[in-house]
């Protein structure tokens, strides 16, 4: 069996210029990054309308500088991409899965497997995905640009160093750092008397979850205690992917939180005058990349929170720019909808204006089969009663996504182990769910494989849906969201709050942030804290160990559990199998 980079190696891309022309683009809007990938130009950014609806939602957090509106409804007319005369809101379509489990859930693969299979259909369809970060690239996870016959491509410039965009955000928060130890170094007229922003590195590195900076002498500054977060965890790369555009980056840039002076009082980026020049090193990372999957469908891949201590989305820039270019929008949330999908909604939506019109979910006999209490070695055997028991996950996932208006279509993403009998119990087990559940071949088949599926979504998105839904208003008290989170969505009893953590709050309300959404850091491995507890726990006690501002990125941050912001490497790492031949090909990358 060919493996995946392989099978992206088989295949020669199109050239990136024939891609746009998919979408009405020409040569001009593009600022070309070798043959097969490009940035869309500033200009044509410009260019495209904004998204319009017909409901307003008003957006007057103090890290964004005032009100302004922003569409609840359809997220896009579809501007000069669309070509076509028509008016019709673009369509957004949503894929999270249920909770990960080591048997693997293909929620990438499922995605591009969607977004082919729309464009079989003769739909005018685009993807807007995230970029790869290099941790778990050289991790436990490998790649994340989908696999088997639904890849992105060029899958290894993708998963290595693409277009520079990671590692310019890691500049750009590292300079801020400098800027700020700097500033301490030469007689800290701010009066910073707590740093809160970290330095940042886009690899797993868990030497640096605890460090000591400042040693040698005055010369190097005061001696402090100090950490690292990976790339993806940096308010940068949050500011990046919720920003509408530059002026906006900027802004948010400006209006990070760094420390506070002794006398409580909060010192923001734009106090040291570092926002502008970060903002100059980010000019041409804010700009959405464009390649295309093995079949062509264009696919717009930017920015990379992680969804486990982020909000896990690709950018609100590309979003946009999909959505005026292409009739169709297939974009994802990252690790289960408890994660990924909340945050969407609570967060990327609410800000943006930009709802999905349609979820899928995937799932797999095998992680069914997990959360049921199988082991890995053991998962190639049917097991219907396991599928069953671990369905209690799969179903805690739809009545989430249930609350936020949107009724699921369940993704099955076939195995070669998986037996019709286990598939059949699935799909009877969603019926009575009142959802329909489709099995997705995207991995052997490509959009063939996911014709099925593309054909229920459409059916879906021709019938008349319920308005979206928030999980909790921004009046209520940052506290209360937490409950509110952890008890409707994690199927927790209650919430600890340590006094350290009661005292942050009850600060960042003074300042004026209470009326931020609520940004949780937790295991992907399992809907609640603990990542042993599979299937559907309940009944619990859901701890909070530490709360961070984000404030120009515009949420609080409550951490829970054994998170962690700087992951580590197994005991064997992915990067032991990555290795390049004399003519540049590229092996052990997945």
């Amino acid at each position: 069996m060919q493996t995946d980079i392989e099978i992206a190696n088989s295949h020669t891309p199109a050239p990136i210029v024939d891609i746009a022309a998919k979408l009405n683009l020409t040569p001009d809007d593009l600022e070309p990054y070798g043959k097969y990938k490009a940035k869309i130009s500033r200009q044509t950014l410009k260019n495209l309308p904004s998204p319009k609806g017909s409901d307003t939602l008003s957006k007057t957090s103090p890290s964004l500088g005032g009100s302004d509106t922003l569409s609840k409804t359809s997220p896009s007319l579809g501007g000069r991409g669309k070509g076509d005369g028509d008016n019709n809101p673009s369509k957004f379509i949503l894929v999270t899965a249920l909770t990960p489990t080591a048997a693997g859930e293909g929620k990438s693969t499922v995605s591009i497997g969607l977004a082919d299979a729309l464009q079989r259909l003769g739909k005018k369809a685009a993807l807007s995905l995230r970029e790869p970060s290099l941790g778990p690239c050289f991790g436990i996870k490998g790649g994340a640009t989908g696999g088997g016959m639904s890849q992105i491509v060029p899958m290894d410039e993708i998963n290595l160093n693409f277009t520079g965009d990671i590692h310019a955000i890691t500049a750009a928060n590292n300079l801020l750092s400098a800027m700020i130890d700097n500033h301490i170094a030469h007689g800290n007229e701010l009066g910073f008397q707590n740093i809160y922003f970290k330095r940042c590195l886009d690899l797993n590195d868990r030497a640096l979850r605890e460090i000591r900076i400042g040693l040698g002498g005055t010369a190097n500054g005061k001696p402090r205690t100090d950490k690292f977060n990976i790339s993806v965890a940096s308010e940068v790369m949050a500011v990046l992917c919720l920003a509408e555009d530059l002026a906006d980056l900027k802004h948010r840039l400006g209006q990070i939180i760094i420390g506070e002076t002794s006398e409580h009082k909060p010192i923001r980026a734009e106090d040291l005058k570092a926002h502008g020049a970060m903002a100059a090193i980010l000019k041409d990372a804010v700009l959405p990349n464009l390649v295309q999957t093995l079949e062509g469908t264009p696919a717009f891949v930017h920015g990379g929170p992680f969804a486990n201590i982020a909000h896990g989305t690709s950018s609100v820039i590309a979003a946009k720019t999909a959505l005026n270019l292409a009739d169709y929008v297939v974009t994802e949330a990252g690790f289960g909808a408890d994660l990924g999908a909340e945050k969407f909604f609570d967060i990327f939506a609410r800000k943006s204006g930009l709802f999905p019109n349609a979820v899928v979910l995937v799932a797999t006999a095998r992680a069914l089969k997990m959360h049921g209490g199988v082991a890995k070695a053991d998962l190639n055997a049917e097991n219907l009663a396991a599928v069953e028991n671990g369905f209690a996950n799969l179903k805690a996932h739809i009545d989430n996504l249930k609350k936020f208006g949107s009724t699921p279509i369940v993704a099955i993403n076939r195995f070669t182990a998986d037996t019709e009998k286990e598939l059949e119990l699935i799909r009877s087990l969603c019926t009575e769910q009142g959802v329909r559940a489709v099995i997705s071949e995207g991995w052997a088949k490509g959009g063939n494989g996911c014709l099925p599926l593309a054909e229920e979504v459409l059916a879906q998105l021709s019938a008349a849906a319920p308005a979206p839904k928030l999980l909790y208003p921004d009046s209520l008290g940052i506290k209360e969201k937490i409950e509110t989170i952890a008890r409707e969505i994690y199927r927790a009893k209650d919430i600890t709050l340590p006094h350290t953590v009661k005292r942050e709050i009850a600060k960042y309300t003074a300042w004026g942030y209470g009326d931020l959404p609520v940004c949780i850091a937790k295991t992907q491995n399992s809907i609640s804290h603990d990542k042993k507890l599979l299937g559907a726990p309940e009944g619990y006690t859901f701890p909070i160990t530490e709360v961070r501002l984000c404030a120009g990125a515009g949420f609080i941050v409550a951490l829970s559990g054994e998170i962690n912001t700087m992951p580590g490497l197994p005991k064997h790492p992915a990067a032991e199998q990555i290795d390049i031949d004399a003519n540049g090909t590229i092996t052990g990358l997945f």
